[in-house]
């Protein structure tokens, strides 16, 4: 089974997959911070490259043509994060991914919000990015 279903997320809104594009970069992260504690290097080193996968992924289908300001900030917490999540790495240290790990939960939290308002407002569709391949199971289709 792959995709949304694997996930639980048949039939999911954009938004809901971008939420749980964030919840995978958080668990990946409390994954690394584990490891850290555990001083194993290339777990850690695992876990941060999955994390930074998504961020990847979700900063390559960002829609800057029609997202705007919005999309512009993304695309800077994104490369934000990137670099924190690397220092983190790099330095072993299970504080700057906590760190990292407050900030992805507060944008995912407002994408929560995005979720809640989309019903409201169909042109907030339009700034999501949408996907069409699972950066977290490796590439396994997704189909809206």
């Amino acid at each position: 089974m792959g995709g949304y279903q694997q996930y639980g997320l048949d039939g999911a809104s954009p938004v809901d997959l971008v939420v749980a594009l964030y919840d995978g970069i958080i668990r990946f992260l409390h994954d690394a911070a584990a490891a850290v504690d555990r001083r194993d290097e290339s777990g850690r080193r695992a876990a941060a490259k999955r994390a930074t996968d998504i961020i990847i992924h979700l900063q390559s289908r960002l829609r800057m043509d029609i997202g705007g300001r919005p999309a512009e900030a993304l695309s800077e917490f994104y490369a934000a994060i990137f670099a924190e999540i690397l220092q983190a790495s790099q330095s072993a240290s299970r504080a700057k991914f906590e760190k990292a790990i407050d900030c992805v939960r507060n944008v995912r939290d407002a994408w929560r919000e995005v979720a809640r308002d989309a019903g409201d407002n169909p042109e907030v569709g339009e700034m999501i990015p949408t996907t069409n391949t699972d950066p977290v199971a490796g590439g396994s289709s997704w189909t809206a």
